[in-house]
């Protein structure tokens, strides 16, 4: 399957979302995007370096910035069960973002939405299994205006500051 790219048209699923409450949702990709502005990025692995320290962080940085430009949502997901990415982002939030209000941690346990987008990764010789590729989607009603997807384990264009640039 190629990955999606502009102009496509957003695939919809369901991904895994502890909300306010501390309730687990399952929750529809189109029910989050429709009729907004969306930026939707994955990284590869909760609590893995890059992602921890760069990817994530600079997304929940700039989130004003981005929400100021027309964004609605910013959506993370990553190919974790829905308990990890809770504790990845109460580890966040606690420890070095208290602020974050914007950012949605999304699980997709099985890779099933990933899959979907054609963005599958195999870390499998390092241990990790099949994952998300890298991404930042910048998606307009549904339809993808932006797909900034990374080769292997690159962290080059997927970045909240190439959103912002196209913003």
């Amino acid at each position: 399957m190629a990955s999606i790219s502009v102009g496509d048209v957003l695939p919809d699923g369901e991904l895994a979302w502890f909300d306010e409450s501390n309730q687990l949702q399952m929750i529809s990709v189109h029910w989050l995007a429709a009729g907004k502005k969306v930026v939707l990025f994955a990284v590869p692995g909760a609590f893995t370096p890059i992602c921890s320290m760069i990817h994530l962080p600079g997304f929940i940085e700039s989130a004003e910035e981005l929400k100021s430009k027309g964004v609605d949502e910013i959506l993370l997901i990553s190919v974790n069960d829905p308990f990890v990415m809770k504790a990845w982002a109460m580890t966040i939030l606690t420890m070095t973002y208290p602020e974050n209000r914007h950012v949605k941690f999304l699980a997709d346990g099985s890779g099933t939405y990933t899959r979907a987008l054609g963005l599958e990764l195999d870390l499998s010789d390092e241990g990790l299994g099949t994952r998300s590729r890298r991404f930042a989607l910048l998606v307009d009603n549904l339809v993808v205006t932006v797909a900034n997807i990374e080769e292997g384990g690159e962290f080059t264009i997927s970045g909240a500051e190439e959103i912002l640039k196209v913003l």
